[in-house]
């Protein structure tokens, strides 16, 4: 049904139109009095839970960051069976992102390309947002992390206080925090992966929650980009050990390929990302958290995560792809495998 769906009609729609047509359906489903109950039946994540980040996620699969920048379609995603959501990228400051067109299908792959530009409408709105999703039983319960940037115009000097900014405003209302270094699309982002400029932005990431929230009580994580070397990997997660963050998000989109301006995400990030997460979990060893993330289109792709590292997974352009069923059917297999386990 979906397949016929996205064949004949979404396909056809610009892709940012059809993000904001199907996501506002996501919204309204979210909303609705008495769905979540039915939906949550058929959809939600199943089985054993996962333990992470000192918490028990409901499964090993969620909501990469970039379809939900403002934490409005929490609810309704989480329906669809993803077990956890993180919505994101936000600024401290709200900005409009890149010019259109700036989303891309590259339907041959399977893949997405986009050069959004962190288009949101700012912390204090989203923290608004969680604010009042947290004040309701059902949005307590809802595993939400929230990944955190700077702003366009923000000097590479001044990037440490936009990200204490946002760890301020919003550390009170998540699960956990990750800091992106690591989009293509915000002009020097990339270069504050370097461990002397990456260290003044995760101490500040990490002293802004802090003063909000019980030292150290909301996980912290930061998210790197697929086109590291390998030798920039290790350096990252030697500096994960030395300030004793949580963990690590790998991978964000790359911009190893020559389909255009932006980066790619889906099919082609796989054997990358899935390198990435074996080289990050060999140098950290057992105690930080890998959220491996990347071309997981199938249970078999999340399975390999796990193998190679991860705690847990995340998918974004499969959705898109595979429709809103997807992540019930993986997380439903992966918590299959966890019972079996357990047995």
């Amino acid at each position: 049904m979906y397949s016929v769906l996205f064949t004949h009609v979404l396909r056809r729609l610009d892709p940012e139109v059809a993000h904001h047509l199907a996501f506002g359906a996501i919204r309204v489903a979210g909303a609705t009095p008495g769905l979540e109950p039915l939906l949550r039946r058929r959809f939600g994540a199943h089985g054993p839970g996962v333990p992470v980040l000192g918490r028990t996620f409901p499964g090993a699969l969620g909501l990469a960051a970039g379809f939900d920048k403002d934490g409005v379609g929490v609810r309704g995603l989480t329906m669809l069976g993803f077990a956890f959501v993180e919505v994101g990228t936000v600024t401290p400051r709200p900005q409009p992102g890149n010019e259109r067109p700036r989303s891309f299908r590259e339907l041959d792959l399977r893949a997405l390309r986009n050069r959004m530009g962190f288009n949101n409408h700012g912390a204090g709105a989203l923290a608004d947002r969680l604010r009042r999703l947290r004040a309701t039983p059902a949005g307590r319960r809802q595993v939400v992390g929230v990944n955190i940037g700077k702003n366009k115009l923000t000097t590479a000097g001044d990037a440490p206080a936009d990200y204490a900014s946002c760890a301020r405003l919003l550390a009170p209302w998540a699960d956990y925090l990750v800091v992106n270094v690591s989009s293509p699309n915000t002009p020097g982002l990339r270069d504050l992966q370097s461990t002397d400029q990456l260290r003044p932005i995760l101490v500040a990431a990490r002293e802004g929650a802090d003063v909000v929230t019980e030292p150290g009580a909301v996980p912290l994580l930061v998210k790197i980009a697929p086109d590291l070397a390998d030798e920039d990997v290790d350096a990252v997660a030697d500096l994960v050990l030395e300030l004793g963050l949580d963990g690590v998000v790998a991978v964000n989109t790359t911009i190893g390929h020559d389909r255009g301006p932006g980066g790619l995400s889906g099919p082609p990030l796989l054997a990358r990302g899935l390198a990435v997460v074996g080289r990050l979990r060999a140098r950290l060893g057992a105690g930080p958290t890998i959220m491996g993330v990347g071309g997981v289109t199938t249970a078999d792709d999340a399975r390999a995560y796990l193998a190679a590292g991860a705690d847990v997974v995340q998918g974004y352009t499969a959705f898109i792809y595979e429709g809103p069923f997807w992540a019930s059917r993986v997380n439903a297999a992966l918590a299959a495998d966890r019972g079996q386990a357990a047995r």
